[in-house]
């Protein structure tokens, strides 16, 4: 969502009674200021800001957020330093993780992370090895202290009902919100997600183990094809002692900088990078922010009670479970 999550979107999100966040992405300090200060010029409900521990500007970057009290900072691309998670909390700062696996998930929680997410490959563009599903499953049970948020393929209402009843705190939803009519994602980007089905979000391919490739899903398009063949050209052009490892590896690395802003600022969908999560063709057309919230509330409130009216034709007037009739084998 970097580039996309930006002022507009999250403000609007938030307005609308969700929680907006600020993807910092690749911005400068200065940069992310602005956009934090967009955010308050618009609304005035609670909103986070999404950091990249990696980014070279991390410290830089959480003083910004200090000094313009965003009450909640989201730590995501991997293991949040120490001096990071204090630095904040020491400022009032709730600190949201990612935790892409149970003991993980424990680690930031003995560090008084504040509430954790769990994505599942299923999302949008740099993702893990392990379903949502999964990772529900294997997580959501053992925190009852530490709020846990469901992503990665969620695009319904329905669905955060399904995780809400197995102990979520809440869903992280991405892609369902890139075509909002409050984004300010370029419209031929947005004809491609609306145009895209669930297949058509696909992770990046890596054709040499020698050679690893960082997995990010998105929507295929012909840089999707140019990425292989570069692969492979620049791969032959090392064996054949052409170029250095560390400069093939590098140009690799290189082949999709500055790919998403190309594609979703820019309109540049065949040379840009469409990411994209598999949830992209449960987005059929361009809606308002409180549209798009309206409809998964109303998905989520019917799920829960059809499953309560399930519940209670299941139960006698004693509060014991009936036996259920279940269909003769064929």
């Amino acid at each position: 969502m970097s580039w996309v999550s930006e002022r507009n979107l999250v403000a609007a999100i938030s307005n609308a009674g969700g929680f907006g966040v600020v993807a910092c992405g690749s911005l400068a300090p200065d940069q992310l200021a602005e956009e934090i200060d967009g955010v308050y010029e618009r609304c005035d409900k609670p909103f986070g800001v999404n950091i990249i521990v990696m980014h070279p500007e991390l410290d830089a970057l959480v003083a910004t957020c200090i000094e313009r009290q965003v009450g909640h900072v989201v730590l995501a691309g991997g293991m949040p330093p120490k001096r990071t998670i204090e630095a904040l909390k020491a400022a009032g700062t709730r600190v949201v993780a990612f935790a892409p696996t149970l003991p993980l998930a424990r680690r930031l929680a003995r560090q008084g992370i504040d509430a954790l997410i769990i994505e599942g490959m299923e999302a949008g563009g740099h993702i893990g090895p392990v379903s949502t599903n999964v990772l529900a499953q294997e997580v959501l049970p053992h925190f009852d202290d530490v709020p846990v948020f469901v992503g990665g393929g969620i695009g319904r209402g329905d669905a955060v009902a399904l995780y809400l009843a197995m102990g979520a705190a809440g869903c992280q939803l991405g892609t369902r919100f890139v075509c909002a009519t409050e984004s300010i994602a370029h419209s031929r980007f947005k004809r491609a997600i609306i145009r895209a089905n669930a297949r058509d979000a696909r992770l990046s391919v890596q054709v040499d183990p020698d050679f690893p490739v960082i997995p990010v899903r998105a929507v295929a398009n012909k840089a999707t094809e140019r990425f292989e063949a570069f692969q492979r050209e620049t791969i032959a052009r090392y064996r054949e002692g052409e170029v250095e490892l560390a400069d093939a590896k590098l140009a690799i690395e290189h082949f999709w900088a500055g790919a998403l802003r190309r594609a979703a600022i820019e309109g540049d969908v065949e040379n840009g990078s469409l990411m994209a999560g598999q949830s992209v063709g449960m987005v059929t057309e361009e809606q308002s922010t409180n549209e798009i919230i309206a409809d998964l509330i109303d998905q989520a409130v019917t799920a829960l009670a059809a499953s309560a009216e399930r519940g209670a034709a299941n139960t006698d007037d004693r509060g014991q479970v009936t036996e259920r009739t279940l269909p003769a084998s064929s």
